[in-house]
């Protein structure tokens, strides 16, 4: 049977339409609800009548999907915090649902809003607190009140910059507030909720670990995969797996509550040999499940892993093989439900595109060859799902991370036969842990597989020339991806003419888009000057060819790869920068914290960087520059001075810290 023969998988994409055009259209709800209401109606009475009803089901659950996704936006609904007078300073009731990881100078959190100046309303926003010695850092459910004004989100400042705000309004935050200890005029605990009881034995759980002999790297790598908190994780622990291909491992993800799944089936075997055995074994199975999601803090990746693979258990319960993309779907289905914006997660779209590619492709590799020897065939077991896993997840980790460890099979080869073995031991060791029973021997034994794991992760990761990184893909690309793959399975398994004309189409497709850009950066080129507060920055793109100069290009590095992979440039180089430039006929002068006085007065664009100490009034007065552009390296302080003086003088200004990068035209 046929993919699109299921009636679940039909209904799960016309939900996904729906989200989709829900989250870039922004309909007014009133609008939405109406037409949802009259779609209703006319599936209502095409279905008594059996005729014509497809398009009104389409219809209505496409407009599901657009009504859900409005209310989980937030800002539609008539009581959003967003609708409230809020220019001025004013009385917030928060409730705390997340503790994000702090950076050095502010503990961070995403709270839910209660009341406004004593008006109740909804919605989520970030809440940043400076550190202070004498603060307690806040915990899931407690409520704060507090005195602060709303900030509006920063979109990006430089070009194929991350995009934090679309980040966060894809998880329904539109606002940040960012206080001082001092703001904070109560703070109370509440009743604890469900997933506050869940993190507080979360905590408990690190905390009781926290006092074991665990190296310090281990610590980190175990906290990731048994609770999903990276935080402790070191930079080059989590790039070494990240260039291993392993980085999944790091995440409780599908993979995790998979393996979880097969174990505790393999250990529940003996229930069914009982009367109604199967249907105790699958309740069981179902409900260890979710008692470890409870146990790693029921954070929205371990739900999403648990609810699909509770659907998946079901379905090999039923024992009919044609029931996985049904099953899956309908997971799917039901979260997107629950959950709409969990659909622009990244982790949620590469869970259910691995699976959807194992449930898939994993068969016909197992048809193409079986091998008799019981070690050979295992091991072609195992590089299949590997293999099928990594190739459903390949156009969304180019799109989103543009780098490939060709070496993925070989970490995933050595690891995840054990993984079982690692989960199970590590769930025992939290259990112990929580009732202060840990023996010393399980910590050691356990601390030394978690060092040999990350010993092959590093081994795999230092063949750095089997890691293709910096790769450019945009979204039109990812989505050809998809279809020549697919296409390609299809043609492989059973030619047809379909399918050999999907396969063209999305070959030649990709040609034409490479042939298109390459024709757009022929003889095209740009200057700019970048916001970072780190260094200077001026980038010179000349064709397929990026040169970076700047002060120090160690300091910029990330941000000069991002522009360069975004641009599809080939070729990219660093040079220092020096104060006299001249760029598309005009002289640019930079002042830098030497504060050198330029030879040459004759200076089109003044560029002031690292808050040189002068008296802007007289250098505009000497100078008479058409244009002053400050960039990030400068004081807030210095910037506002300057700002009054260009204002007083009545000259054009340009500040990246508020405006972004600046393009010389």
């Amino acid at each position: 049977m046929r993919i699109f023969d299921f009636v679940s998988v039909k209904l799960t994409l016309l939900l996904i339409f729906g989200i989709i055009l829900g989250f870039y259209l922004e309909p007014q709800l009133l609008s939405i609800f109406l037409i949802l209401i009259l779609s209703l109606a006319l599936l209502g009475w095409t279905w008594r009548i059996q005729k014509f009803f497809l398009w009104p089901l389409a219809s209505s659950m496409v407009c599901i999907g657009i009504f859900i996704t409005a209310i989980a936006l937030g800002q539609a609904l008539p009581n959003h915090y967003s609708h409230f007078d809020m220019e001025e300073t004013g009385v917030w009731q928060l409730k705390i649902i997340e503790v994000l990881k702090p950076n050095p100078y502010q503990e961070r959190y995403i709270a839910k809003v209660n009341a406004f100046e004593r008006k109740q309303c909804i919605g989520k926003l970030i809440l940043n607190i400076s550190k202070d010695s004498s603060l307690i850092p806040f915990q899931v459910d407690n409520e704060v009140v507090l005195l602060a004004k709303l900030d509006e989100l920063q979109s990006p400042l430089n070009p194929h910059q991350f995009d934090y705000k679309d980040y966060l309004k894809k998880q329904g935050i539109h606002h940040k507030i960012t206080i001082s200890p001092e703001s904070i005029l109560k703070k109370k605990k509440t009743r604890g909720s469900l997933f506050g009881t869940a993190m507080k034995i979360r905590e408990s759980i690190i905390k009781n670990l926290s006092q074991e002999k665990f190296g310090k790297d281990e610590f980190g790598v175990i906290q990731a995969l048994l609770l999903g908190k990276r935080d402790d994780i070191s930079e080059e622990t989590y790039t070494n797996y990240k260039n291993a291909g392993a980085v999944h491992i790091l995440a409780v993800s599908g993979l995790h509550v998979g393996v979880l799944l097969l174990l505790f089936q393999f250990l529940l075997k003996p229930l069914t040999f009982l009367p109604k055995g199967e249907t105790i074994h699958l309740g069981t199975v179902v409900l260890l499940l979710w008692a470890y999601a409870f146990l790693a803090g029921l954070s929205p990746s371990v739900v999403r892993a648990v609810t699909m693979f509770s659907f998946l258990a079901y379905a090999q319960y039923l024992n009919r093989p044609t029931n996985s993309f049904n099953i899956i779907a309908l997971s799917m289905f039901f979260i997107l439900l629950m959950h709409p914006l969990v659909l622009f997660q990244v982790g949620f779209q590469m869970s259910y595109a691995a699976v959807f590619a194992i449930v898939w492709i994993y068969p016909k590799l197992q048809r193409f060859w079986f091998p008799d020897h019981f070690l050979v065939r295992k091991t072609w077991q195992l590089f299949s799902v590997s293999l099928a896993a990594q190739l459903g997840v390949l156009p969304i980790s180019l799109f989103y991370f543009h780098q490939f460890p060709i070496l993925f099979f070989v970490s995933n080869l050595l690891i995840i036969p054990f993984l079982g073995v690692i989960l199970g031991t590590g769930i025992l060791t939290m259990i112990l842990s929580l009732a202060n029973l840990l023996p010393e021997p399980l910590v050691i034994g356990y601390n030394y597989s978690i060092r040999i794991m990350n010993a092959i992760v590093s081994w795999v990761a230092d063949q750095e020339s089997f890691v293709f990184k910096e790769i450019p893909l945009d979204g039109f690309q990812m989505t050809l991806l998809y279809v020549l793959f697919i296409s390609f399975v299809l043609v492989l398994s059973k030619p047809k003419f379909k399918s050999v004309l999907m396969l063209s189409l999305a070959v030649i497709g990709l040609q034409v888009l490479g042939v298109r850009r390459a024709f757009h950066l022929q003889n095209s080129a740009k200057y700019l000057i970048v916001h970072s507060s780190k260094a200077s920055v001026l980038l010179h793109q000349h064709e397929k060819h990026l040169t970076s100069y700047t002060s120090d290009s160690t300091l910029v590095e990330k941000m000069t790869i991002n522009f360069k992979i975004g641009e599809h440039l080939e070729l990219m180089e660093n040079k220092s920068i020096g104060n006299a430039l001249r760029i598309n006929s005009k002289q640019i002068y930079r002042v830098d914290s030497f504060a050198v006085f330029p030879i040459k007065k004759d200076i089109d664009v003044l560029w002031l960087s690292q808050s040189p100490k002068i008296n802007l009034e007289r250098w505009l007065d000497s100078l008479k520059p058409k244009k002053v552009i400050m960039d990030g390296t400068n004081y807030r302080t210095h910037i506002k001075q300057w700002k009054k003086t260009c204002i007083n003088k009545k000259i054009p200004f340009h500040d990246t810290r508020e405006k972004g990068a600046y393009v010389f035209k």
